[in-house]
């Protein structure tokens, strides 16, 4: 019996100290929104929800541009991410598409998820299977670790590739989006990393 509370009593312990571990970590918040002013670090975003608020870049916090490109750029083997609408048929109808450079393979999960651009909306990270070109626009085929999707690409779907950043391409009027801006206890938000459109690249995601 003694062994037994002890046991218990051990099981408790570990599952208060992850409780407090969790609790201890920083919530994030993804942003989308346009730069309006940058003060070293610390930029002042307006969101697209209109509020404004200000994030200061985390020390060696990674900048990514985001730079406008073509089906013809989806091509076999590349990893994308496909922000995307489930159709009835169990395939996605594409509403915007970013190719990521080869050094985010496997630094990216490869994954579908819910996503928040749209209501109702996904994001899928994999890579490209096929791509057919078609009158009403490309039919590609993705696979990820649990599966695959068969991706429709309207032609006007926002395609960008993703490109080395510096701090030159956060200015005044960029689009950007902040995938977890880490929200301290002080209240502040915190970016370890940043997506930037370059040369009035709306990110799609």
């Amino acid at each position: 019996m003694t062994q037994f509370r002890m046991m218990v009593a051990s099981a408790f312990a570990v599952i208060f100290a992850a409780s407090i571990a969790t609790a201890q970590q920083p919530q994030t918040v993804r942003i989308r929104g346009e730069i309006q002013a940058v003060d070293g670090p610390t930029l002042t975003i307006k969101a697209r929800d209109g509020n404004v608020m200000k994030v200061k870049l985390a020390d060696n916090a990674r900048i990514a541009a985001l730079v406008k490109a073509s089906p013809a750029d989806i091509k076999q083997g590349a990893f994308v991410g496909i922000t995307g609408m489930p159709q009835p048929d169990g395939s996605q109808k594409a509403i915007g598409i970013h190719i990521f450079m080869d050094s985010q393979r496997g630094v990216v999960p490869a994954r579908s998820t819910p996503w928040d651009r749209e209501p109702g909306s996904t994001m899928t990270n994999a890579d490209v299977e096929s791509a057919v070109a078609g009158v009403d626009g490309q039919t590609i085929t993705v696979k990820y670790a649990d599966g695959e999707k068969k991706v429709i690409v309207p032609p006007n779907t926002p395609i960008v590739r993703v490109a080395p950043g510096d701090a030159s391409d956060l200015k005044p009027g960029a689009q950007t989006i902040i995938m977890a801006a880490k929200k301290m206890p002080d209240g502040a938000l915190e970016a370890p990393a940043i997506y930037v459109g370059r040369d009035g690249v709306a990110p799609p995601m």
